[in-house]
C-alpha cells in the first residue's frame, strides 16, 4: 500500500466513524493524524506510518505524567531512571503494549503503542479495534503510574 493510499484509507476510515482528526507534521513519519477523541476513554490517539517501516501502521497515545511524578522522575539518578523505565516496560509488556518514555512540551510522557504489521489485514475494523485497545492501555498505564509512582 503506497503512503498516500495508506493515509487516504486512514482518513476515510476515521471520517466514516465520525471522529474528528487533524494532520500532524512529523519528519519521522510518512504521515500522521491525531484523532482527537478516540476509544471508550475519549483520548487523543496518533495514527501514523513510520518512514523507516512502510506499510506498518502504528496507533498510539501519550500518558502525561503528573507534575509531582515529573519532579520525582527528573530527580532520579541514572540507575533509578533505568529501574523505573524497566518497571514501566514490564507493565506495558504485560498488557501487550509497546512503550517509550519521552519528553515533549516540557512534560514527561509515557507513549503506549500498538503496531499493525500484518499488511493484508490493515482495514477499517482492525484500525478501529487498535484505537480502542490503545484507549484501554492508555487508561491502564495511567492507573499503573498513579498506583506505583
Amino acid at each position: 500500500m503506497s503512503v498516500s493510499k495508506m493515509r487516504d484509507n486512514v482518513e476515510r476510515w476515521v471520517i466514516h466513524e465520525g471522529l474528528s482528526f487533524e494532520e500532524v507534521k512529523n519528519p519521522e513519519n510518512s504521515f500522521q493524524v491525531l484523532v482527537k477523541h478516540a476509544g471508550q476513554y475519549g483520548i487523543p490517539v496518533d495514527v501514523f506510518e513510520p518512514k523507516g517501516q512502510p506499510g506498518i501502521l502504528v496507533i498510539g497515545a501519550k500518558v502525561i505524567m503528573k507534575n509531582s511524578q515529573i519532579s520525582r522522575y527528573l530527580g532520579f539518578n541514572t540507575e533509578e531512571k533505568e529501574k523505573f523505565e524497566k518497571k514501566v516496560a514490564d507493565f506495558c509488556y504485560s498488557i501487550q503494549a509497546i512503550n517509550k518514555i519521552i519528553t515533549e512540551d516540557g512534560k514527561q510522557k509515557v507513549g503506549v503503542y500498538v503496531v499493525m504489521d500484518d499488511k493484508e489485514n490493515i482495514n477499517q475494523q482492525t484500525m478501529l479495534d487498535a484505537i480502542d485497545k490503545v484507549s484501554e492501555i492508555h487508561e491502564k498505564t495511567s492507573r499503573f503510574l498513579l498506583k506505583t509512582f
